[in-house]
Protein backbone atom coordinates (compact mmCIF):
# COMPACT_ATOMS: atom_id res chain seq x y z
CA UNK A 1 0.00 0.00 0.00
CA UNK A 2 1.59 3.61 -0.99
CA UNK A 3 2.29 5.15 2.40
CA UNK A 4 3.13 8.73 0.77
CA UNK A 5 -0.55 9.81 0.07
CA UNK A 6 -3.38 10.39 1.77
CA UNK A 7 -5.42 7.78 1.05
CA UNK A 8 -9.26 9.32 1.06
CA UNK A 9 -11.68 8.24 4.36
CA UNK A 10 -12.67 5.52 4.30
CA UNK A 11 -17.05 5.61 3.69
CA UNK A 12 -16.44 8.98 5.19
CA UNK A 13 -20.02 9.93 3.91
CA UNK A 14 -21.56 6.92 6.24
CA UNK A 15 -19.72 7.62 9.06
CA UNK A 16 -20.31 11.06 9.91
CA UNK A 17 -22.97 13.54 11.83
CA UNK A 18 -22.36 17.02 9.60
CA UNK A 19 -20.35 19.63 11.87
CA UNK A 20 -21.34 20.70 15.25
CA UNK A 21 -20.40 24.50 16.24
CA UNK A 22 -18.61 26.58 18.88
CA UNK A 23 -18.19 30.11 17.20
CA UNK A 24 -15.69 30.27 14.98
CA UNK A 25 -14.47 26.25 15.50
CA UNK A 26 -16.21 22.95 14.29
CA UNK A 27 -15.88 19.96 14.45
CA UNK A 28 -17.08 17.41 11.98
CA UNK A 29 -15.35 13.99 9.93
CA UNK A 30 -12.97 14.32 7.56
CA UNK A 31 -14.51 14.39 3.87
CA UNK A 32 -11.34 14.62 1.34
CA UNK A 33 -7.79 12.95 1.10
CA UNK A 34 -6.52 16.63 1.36
CA UNK A 35 -7.75 17.32 4.62
CA UNK A 36 -6.40 13.69 6.08
CA UNK A 37 -3.25 14.76 4.65
CA UNK A 38 -3.51 18.04 6.75
CA UNK A 39 -4.24 15.35 9.73
CA UNK A 40 -1.41 13.92 9.44
CA UNK A 41 0.89 17.10 8.58
CA UNK A 42 -1.05 18.70 12.38
CA UNK A 43 0.54 15.26 13.95
CA UNK A 44 3.51 15.25 12.82
CA UNK A 45 4.24 18.78 13.78
CA UNK A 46 2.95 17.94 17.37
CA UNK A 47 4.39 14.55 17.74
CA UNK A 48 8.00 14.94 16.01
CA UNK A 49 8.55 18.70 16.53
CA UNK A 50 7.27 19.38 19.92
CA UNK A 51 7.44 16.45 21.83
CA UNK A 52 10.43 14.71 20.71
CA UNK A 53 8.85 11.58 18.56
CA UNK A 54 11.92 9.95 16.49
CA UNK A 55 10.87 10.34 13.26
CA UNK A 56 12.43 7.06 10.58
CA UNK A 57 13.53 8.46 7.25
CA UNK A 58 10.02 7.89 5.22
CA UNK A 59 8.52 10.39 8.52
CA UNK A 60 11.16 12.53 8.15
CA UNK A 61 10.96 13.09 4.47
CA UNK A 62 7.48 13.31 3.83
CA UNK A 63 6.97 15.17 7.45
CA UNK A 64 3.34 13.70 8.10
CA UNK A 65 2.72 11.21 10.78
CA UNK A 66 0.98 8.39 9.02
CA UNK A 67 0.42 4.93 9.25
CA UNK A 68 -1.63 2.13 7.39
CA UNK A 69 -4.29 2.22 10.12
CA UNK A 70 -5.03 6.27 8.53
CA UNK A 71 -6.54 4.13 5.74
CA UNK A 72 -9.28 2.71 7.46
CA UNK A 73 -10.40 5.22 10.08
CA UNK A 74 -12.58 8.22 10.38
CA UNK A 75 -10.45 10.93 11.22
CA UNK A 76 -12.38 13.78 13.58
CA UNK A 77 -11.38 17.43 12.79
CA UNK A 78 -11.61 20.42 14.86
CA UNK A 79 -11.80 23.17 12.06
CA UNK A 80 -11.28 26.88 12.75
CA UNK A 81 -13.92 28.85 10.10
CA UNK A 82 -11.50 32.09 10.54
CA UNK A 83 -8.88 29.90 8.52
CA UNK A 84 -10.73 29.32 5.59
CA UNK A 85 -12.08 26.12 4.43
CA UNK A 86 -10.86 22.77 4.20
CA UNK A 87 -7.56 21.20 4.75
CA UNK A 88 -5.86 24.80 5.82
CA UNK A 89 -8.21 25.33 8.75
CA UNK A 90 -7.46 21.85 10.40
CA UNK A 91 -6.44 22.50 13.94
CA UNK A 92 -7.17 19.43 15.92
CA UNK A 93 -8.01 15.71 15.25
CA UNK A 94 -8.74 12.45 16.96
CA UNK A 95 -8.19 9.20 14.94
CA UNK A 96 -11.97 7.28 15.22
CA UNK A 97 -11.32 2.96 14.29
CA UNK A 98 -14.62 0.98 14.43
CA UNK A 99 -14.78 -2.84 14.55
CA UNK A 100 -15.34 -3.51 10.56
CA UNK A 101 -12.39 -1.09 10.02
CA UNK A 102 -10.37 -2.88 12.18
CA UNK A 103 -11.07 -5.77 10.36
CA UNK A 104 -9.79 -5.09 7.13
CA UNK A 105 -6.29 -4.57 8.41
CA UNK A 106 -6.83 -7.98 10.59
CA UNK A 107 -5.96 -5.67 14.26
CA UNK A 108 -6.64 -2.83 16.25
CA UNK A 109 -3.47 -0.52 16.73
CA UNK A 110 -3.51 -1.01 20.86
CA UNK A 111 -3.08 -4.67 20.15
CA UNK A 112 0.67 -3.82 19.10
CA UNK A 113 0.77 -3.03 22.72
CA UNK A 114 -1.93 -4.86 24.90
CA UNK A 115 -4.25 -7.35 25.07
CA UNK A 116 -7.46 -6.22 23.90
CA UNK A 117 -9.16 -9.96 23.16
CA UNK A 118 -11.31 -9.10 25.90
CA UNK A 119 -12.51 -5.60 24.86
CA UNK A 120 -13.50 -7.11 21.19
CA UNK A 121 -14.97 -9.92 22.51
CA UNK A 122 -17.67 -7.39 23.71
CA UNK A 123 -21.09 -7.74 21.66
CA UNK A 124 -22.07 -4.61 19.59
CA UNK A 125 -20.03 -1.87 18.25
CA UNK A 126 -16.45 -0.89 20.09
CA UNK A 127 -14.70 2.07 19.00
CA UNK A 128 -10.45 2.74 19.44
CA UNK A 129 -9.89 6.22 19.86
CA UNK A 130 -6.00 7.34 19.28
CA UNK A 131 -3.62 10.21 17.66
CA UNK A 132 -5.39 12.72 19.11
CA UNK A 133 -3.39 16.03 18.75
CA UNK A 134 -4.38 19.90 18.56
CA UNK A 135 -2.19 22.84 17.55
CA UNK A 136 -0.57 24.87 20.37
CA UNK A 137 -2.94 28.08 19.79
CA UNK A 138 -5.81 25.78 20.20
CA UNK A 139 -5.36 24.07 23.22
CA UNK A 140 -8.38 25.34 25.39
CA UNK A 141 -10.85 23.70 27.71
CA UNK A 142 -12.83 25.09 24.72
CA UNK A 143 -11.28 23.15 22.04
CA UNK A 144 -11.16 19.83 24.33
CA UNK A 145 -14.88 19.95 24.58
CA UNK A 146 -15.51 20.38 21.21
CA UNK A 147 -13.30 17.18 20.44
CA UNK A 148 -15.74 15.33 23.26
CA UNK A 149 -18.94 16.91 21.51
CA UNK A 150 -17.88 14.98 18.14
CA UNK A 151 -17.04 12.01 20.11
CA UNK A 152 -20.33 11.91 21.52
CA UNK A 153 -22.01 12.37 18.38
CA UNK A 154 -19.85 9.73 16.46
CA UNK A 155 -21.07 7.31 19.68
CA UNK A 156 -24.73 7.51 19.44
CA UNK A 157 -24.40 8.09 15.38
CA UNK A 158 -22.67 4.22 15.24
CA UNK A 159 -24.60 2.96 18.68
CA UNK A 160 -20.97 2.57 20.18
CA UNK A 161 -21.25 0.61 23.47
CA UNK A 162 -17.10 0.91 24.62
CA UNK A 163 -14.53 3.13 23.96
CA UNK A 164 -10.70 2.00 23.98
CA UNK A 165 -7.04 3.29 23.34
CA UNK A 166 -3.83 4.01 23.91
CA UNK A 167 -3.42 7.15 26.10
CA UNK A 168 0.17 8.71 26.66
CA UNK A 169 1.92 10.47 29.06
CA UNK A 170 4.92 12.87 28.70
CA UNK A 171 8.49 11.29 28.09
CA UNK A 172 9.83 7.44 29.89
CA UNK A 173 11.19 8.23 32.77
CA UNK A 174 8.99 6.06 35.04
CA UNK A 175 10.45 7.68 38.19
CA UNK A 176 8.94 10.96 36.92
CA UNK A 177 5.93 9.54 36.31
CA UNK A 178 5.59 7.01 39.42
CA UNK A 179 2.62 9.49 41.12
CA UNK A 180 0.62 9.37 37.94
CA UNK A 181 0.86 5.94 36.94
CA UNK A 182 0.43 4.91 40.78
CA UNK A 183 -2.50 6.50 41.24
CA UNK A 184 -3.94 5.36 37.78
CA UNK A 185 -3.69 2.10 38.41
CA UNK A 186 -4.51 2.50 42.43
CA UNK A 187 -7.87 4.30 41.60
CA UNK A 188 -8.60 3.30 38.45
CA UNK A 189 -8.12 0.06 37.18
CA UNK A 190 -10.77 -1.38 34.70
CA UNK A 191 -12.94 -4.22 35.92
CA UNK A 192 -11.30 -7.81 35.72
CA UNK A 193 -14.19 -8.62 32.43
CA UNK A 194 -12.63 -5.90 30.89
CA UNK A 195 -9.13 -5.21 31.82
CA UNK A 196 -6.72 -4.99 29.07
CA UNK A 197 -3.39 -5.64 30.04
CA UNK A 198 0.34 -4.66 28.56
CA UNK A 199 1.67 -7.79 26.21
CA UNK A 200 4.30 -9.68 28.52
CA UNK A 201 7.13 -8.18 26.67
CA UNK A 202 6.21 -4.67 27.05
CA UNK A 203 4.40 -4.82 30.53
CA UNK A 204 5.64 -1.92 32.84
CA UNK A 205 4.10 -2.16 36.54
CA UNK A 206 2.09 0.85 37.35
CA UNK A 207 1.88 0.45 40.89
CA UNK A 208 5.32 2.22 41.18
CA UNK A 209 5.40 3.88 44.80
CA UNK A 210 4.21 3.33 48.65
CA UNK A 211 0.47 4.63 48.39
CA UNK A 212 1.00 6.25 52.20
CA UNK A 213 3.51 8.58 50.13
CA UNK A 214 0.97 9.42 47.01
CA UNK A 215 -0.48 12.71 47.26
CA UNK A 216 -3.41 11.56 44.78
CA UNK A 217 -5.13 15.05 44.34
CA UNK A 218 -1.27 16.38 42.63
CA UNK A 219 -1.15 13.07 40.53
CA UNK A 220 -4.61 13.96 39.39
CA UNK A 221 -3.59 16.95 38.58
CA UNK A 222 -0.14 16.25 36.37
CA UNK A 223 -2.37 14.24 34.16
CA UNK A 224 -2.64 15.27 30.75
CA UNK A 225 -6.00 16.80 30.18
CA UNK A 226 -6.80 14.09 27.20
CA UNK A 227 -6.47 11.36 29.98
CA UNK A 228 -8.33 13.37 32.78
CA UNK A 229 -11.29 13.89 30.46
CA UNK A 230 -11.41 9.60 30.00
CA UNK A 231 -11.75 9.75 33.90
CA UNK A 232 -14.20 12.01 33.51
CA UNK A 233 -16.46 10.26 31.84
CA UNK A 234 -15.94 7.09 34.25
CA UNK A 235 -13.28 5.61 32.89
CA UNK A 236 -10.80 2.82 33.51
CA UNK A 237 -7.16 2.02 32.77
CA UNK A 238 -5.95 -1.26 31.99
CA UNK A 239 -3.03 -3.42 33.50
CA UNK A 240 0.70 -2.52 32.87
CA UNK A 241 2.20 0.67 30.96
CA UNK A 242 4.16 0.45 28.09
CA UNK A 243 6.99 2.72 26.61
CA UNK A 244 6.76 3.86 23.35
CA UNK A 245 10.18 5.30 22.62
CA UNK A 246 9.60 5.87 19.18
CA UNK A 247 6.91 8.78 20.74
CA UNK A 248 8.70 9.40 23.50
CA UNK A 249 5.66 8.36 26.15
CA UNK A 250 4.88 6.43 28.56
CA UNK A 251 1.07 4.44 27.58
CA UNK A 252 -1.71 3.14 29.50
CA UNK A 253 -4.84 1.51 28.30
CA UNK A 254 -7.86 3.18 28.30
CA UNK A 255 -11.27 2.19 28.71
CA UNK A 256 -14.65 4.01 28.80
CA UNK A 257 -18.30 2.03 28.71
CA UNK A 258 -20.61 4.71 26.87
CA UNK A 259 -23.03 4.16 29.23
CA UNK A 260 -21.36 5.75 31.85
CA UNK A 261 -20.82 9.19 29.60
CA UNK A 262 -22.31 11.90 31.37
CA UNK A 263 -26.21 12.94 31.26
CA UNK A 264 -25.23 15.99 29.72
CA UNK A 265 -23.95 14.11 26.65
CA UNK A 266 -27.01 11.88 26.49
CA UNK A 267 -29.55 14.37 26.76
CA UNK A 268 -28.04 16.67 24.07
CA UNK A 269 -26.77 14.51 21.38
CA UNK A 270 -29.99 11.56 21.49
CA UNK A 271 -31.94 14.68 19.81
CA UNK A 272 -29.46 16.07 17.84
CA UNK A 273 -28.05 12.76 16.59
CA UNK A 274 -30.37 10.16 17.25
CA UNK A 275 -33.56 11.88 14.80
CA UNK A 276 -34.95 13.34 17.84
CA UNK A 277 -36.43 16.52 18.37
Amino acid sequence: MNQDRAEPPAGAEKAGFGELRAGNLGVRIAETAAEVDAVQALRFRVFYEERGARPDAATLAARRDRDVFDTVADHLLVVDHDLGEGPDAVVGTYRLIRRPAAARIGRFYSEDEYDISMLVSVPGEVLELGRSCVAAPYRTRGTLQLLWRGIAAYVFRHRIGLMFGCASLPGTDLDALAPQLTYLWRNHLAPEPIRPRALPHRYVPMDRMDPARLDARAALGDLPPLIKGYLRLGGFVGDGAVLDHQFNTTDVCVVVKTDQVTEKYYRHYERKVGGGE
